[in-house]
């Protein structure tokens, strides 16, 4: 179950398999859906808008 304040996409797998994220004042946090009580990273609001905008430009695509 997510807890307050923590959210993930929209389109994520069915099955719950996802990140969620957790916007504060100063960053966002990010953890494993199905294993919220596990390790759950921090980035800063400039980390995570670089992360973003590299994301939607493609820089992650990996071709298998």
């Amino acid at each position: 179950m997510q807890g307050t304040g923590w959210r993930k996409a929209t389109a994520s797998a069915g099955n719950g398999a996802c990140v969620e994220v957790k916007p504060t004042e100063n960053g966002v946090w990010v953890r494993h859906s199905l294993e919220p009580h596990t390790a759950t990273l921090y980035f800063t609001n400039k980390e995570w808008a670089a992360f973003i905008t590299s994301a939607k430009y493609g820089e992650f695509d990996v071709s298998l």
